[in-house]
């Protein structure tokens, strides 16, 4: 069997993964987003309810931000296609948007809301996930936009805001008091309050809450 190269000398291959030992790893790893966030996933803990060592994770996983991907991937948007959104026009790419983002919260709450609100604190995981598992619905991808402006249907001023702003909030607060957020309420969210806002072309200087780079809150003086 050939060897591979490295700088330490030749050495076999690997063994090659286990998908049902992959698959209890990244269980534990959707275990610890729902009880802690993204700050409770740590190689050490992971290794540690799996039973595995760290080096099994690290021949996987070069850094934290790839494990969670994987299990978002393998988990709540095992059922998501990362293909851009492109359905020929503003309303329906929106529409689309949120659907997604209907599906990535309906996959299973805890977890869910963790995905949603990696902007917060982890913009780059919040990108890693957009480009890797998603789009999720929370954000309002620049092809969308691009298109929307291209078409002529919205300026070439308008801002991702309004739709980082209200569109995944006014869902999660639906959600979280039993309102609906079926198909007829995501079509009256878009015709009246989103494709407004779009329209309006008001530069808010300032990003969406689940945009990837939320803007932090003014330090409050000490009185």
């Amino acid at each position: 069997m050939p060897y591979h190269k490295t700088e330490s000398g030749p050495r076999p291959p690997g063994r090659p993964r286990d998908a049902g030992r992959e698959s209890e790893i990244l269980s534990v790893v959707l275990s610890l987003l729902s009880e802690s966030g993204i700050e409770g996933v740590t190689f050490e803990e992971v290794a540690r309810r799996a039973q595995a060592s760290k080096r099994t994770l690290y021949r996987r996983w070069a850094t934290r931000q790839e494990m969670v991907v994987a299990a978002i991937k393998a988990g709540p948007a095992s059922g998501n296609r990362p293909d851009p959104i492109d359905t020929g026009s503003l309303r329906g790419d929106l529409l689309a948007l949120l659907a997604r983002l209907e599906s990535t919260m309906e996959a299973g709450s805890p977890v869910s809301l963790t995905i949603l609100q990696a902007g917060l604190r982890d913009p780059e995981l919040c990108q890693h996930i957009e480009e890797s598992a998603g789009p999720t619905g929370a954000r309002l991808t620049d092809s969308v936009l691009r298109a929307a402006i291209d078409r002529g249907e919205l300026p070439a001023s308008a801002d991702p805001f309004a739709y980082e702003e209200v569109a995944a909030a006014v869902l999660v607060i639906r959600k979280l008091n039993g309102l609906a957020t079926d198909e007829a309420y995501r079509a009256a969210l878009v015709d009246s309050v989103l494709i407004p806002a779009l329209r309006s072309g008001i530069g808010a200087g300032q990003h969406g809450i689940f945009s990837g780079s939320p803007t932090p809150a003014a330090p409050t003086p000490h009185q």
